[in-house]
């Protein structure tokens, strides 16, 4: 009798527990009657269980009950062992880039500044749904590197309404958002979606100025020996690039956020000295890059060295060799080698300096500026004192004043703002930095150039000394890459070689390696 009425309740509670499912499709609202009933069932279900201890016991002793027992048991633990590493997976995600030039990875720089966000960023991406996936692989990147980052995507012809909020004028329009303000752009790049979070991060835009008038460098120029790319790869770290002639000025602008000096061929005047001494008093920031006494640069640029030297830093009266191998050309020094300093903080990409000059940083220097040299040239170099020789053949001669190498040939150095800086900036909130004066000096301008733009070094290595300066230390890294030109060139008399191998030689080799088989075997 006892068993019968263990068998009615097992019935029992499996009914509750197939109507508790049942219930849950088809009433919804009875979802709490639902979630009694399947714990009275599944109570009463083992309940029935336990009653049948001894069946149980006397199954599991027979040897094929063991046996599948044993099947069972390593078949769950499989399936536990796969749930749990999917488990894992899905919270420690991992990926890995695979290609040559790490295209499908976001560049140092974006995962900086995606690391660095304090509040919610809104990606939003109007254009056609079948148009989605260009965006999704690139966005799903910044969303990998930042809880933040959220993305939605919005076809404008299905939802006018938030289409004409947002005030979307064309198809493949991003929306970025921060903290109240938008930004938009009409591309699918790394390089201007990191733009735009850049520009809606940023409460201002900041100016760089290139000091005019002494025969420096031109910030627009899209000539070999100009700064054009330069200018735009500044831009597009949210920076104003402007000329300035600070002969015609009674003080720098207020608004000059770095000031730059850009290969003079002649010395800056006393009241622009004057000028300048008073700007970087009052936390100014300056880059300096002075050429050599060669060719048609001035001997001497008394101004610019007394302003400089005042710093602790001083300009080396030679020309920097580099026998290295690295170029056929000595007077091209190559540097691989960036003592630590965070302009140059995991940055390990060779630059090349056409007819440099070395730089020194002077020890025990004025209270509170401390020089450090950021840049070094190889140990295969040396500081060629004698200019005569470097048209004639150059060879080191430590006797006649040349210095081996390695060589510094640029400097950075800081130090802390006047007390009339600090009484000035004290209105400011107090999550900005600190103000103080920054100086950068590199003993060559025309790495920096057009001509240079494509060693991948070189202008990385400028923005982010202009980044350094403008205290804007999360946007030091490497830019976004542009992606690489993989395609083959061949000759006409190539693409005939490689048209006959592949419909001649080839088959003509596959079909008399067949013949000879077949015949052996014959």
């Amino acid at each position: 009798m006892f068993y019968r009425i263990l068998s009615i309740l097992g019935w029992i509670g499996t009914a509750l527990v197939f109507g508790a499912v049942a219930i849950r499709f088809v009433r919804p609202e009875w979802n709490q009657y639902a979630t009694w009933g399947a714990w009275a069932g599944l109570a009463l279900v083992v309940l029935y269980t336990l009653g049948q201890w001894r069946e149980i016991l006397n199954y599991f002793r027979r040897r094929q009950a063991r046996y599948g027992a044993l099947a069972t048991t390593g078949v769950l633990a499989a399936l536990a062992i796969t749930v749990a590493v999917n488990y894992l997976a899905s919270r420690q995600n991992k990926r890995w880039d695979l290609t040559a030039n790490q295209q499908n990875s976001l560049s140092e720089q974006t995962v900086k500044v995606l690391q660095g966000l304090q509040g919610p960023v809104k990606f939003t991406v109007f254009d056609r749904q079948t148009e989605f996936d260009r965006f999704r692989n690139r966005l799903n990147e910044y969303a990998y590197h930042s809880r933040n980052v959220s993305v939605e995507y919005i076809d404008p012809d299905t939802r006018p309404v938030i289409a004409k909020e947002y005030e979307i004028q064309q198809y493949g329009t991003v929306v970025v958002e921060y903290m109240g303000k938008r930004e938009r752009v009409t591309s699918d790049s790394e390089q201007d979606l990191t733009n735009s979070l850049i520009k809606a991060l940023s409460d201002q835009e900041r100016k760089v100025y290139f000091l005019q008038g002494h025969g420096e460098k031109e910030p627009n120029d899209t000539e070999r020996d100009g700064y054009s790319a330069l200018s735009g790869m500044l831009r597009r770290d949210n920076y104003m690039v402007e000329r300035l002639v600070l002969a015609q000025q009674k003080d720098v602008p207020a608004d000059a956020t770095v000031i730059v000096i850009a290969g003079p061929t002649s010395d800056i005047l006393p009241a622009e000295l004057d000028m300048l001494r008073k700007y970087l008093g009052r936390a100014g920031t300056l880059m300096v890059l002075v050429d050599p006494p060669i060719g048609g640069a001035p001997k001497e640029l008394s101004n610019i060295e007394a302003l400089i030297k005042e710093w602790g830093v001083t300009l080396g009266n030679n020309v920097v060799v580099d026998v290295s191998g690295a170029t056929n050309e000595p007077s091209i020094a190559v540097a691989a080698t960036y003592p630590l300093h965070a302009i140059t903080e995991q940055f390990a990409t060779l630059t090349i300096y056409p007819v440099a000059r070395t730089v020194d940083a002077v020890t025990g220097g004025p209270t509170g500026r401390t020089p450090q040299t950021i840049v070094e040239t190889s140990r295969a170099s040396w500081a060629e004192s004698n200019f005569a020789s470097l048209s004639t053949g150059v060879s080191l001669d430590a006797e006649g004043g040349d210095k081996a190498g390695p060589l510094p040939v640029a400097v950075a150095v800081s130090g802390a703002a006047d007390a009339a800086a600090d009484t000035a900036q004290g209105t400011s909130t107090t999550n900005e930095p600190k103000p103080e004066t920054r100086l950068v000096v590199f003993g060559d301008s025309d790495f920096a150039t057009n001509a240079y733009a494509g060693v991948p070094g070189n202008p990385n290595l400028f923005a982010n000394a202009v980044n350094w300066l403008a205290q804007q230390e999360n946007l030091i890294a490497i830019r976004p890459k542009e992606t690489a030109d993989r395609r083959v060139t061949m000759t006409p008399r190539q693409q005939t070689t490689a048209f006959l191998a592949s419909i001649l030689f080839i088959p003509a080799f596959v079909f008399a390696a067949g013949v000879f088989t077949w015949w052996r075997r014959r």
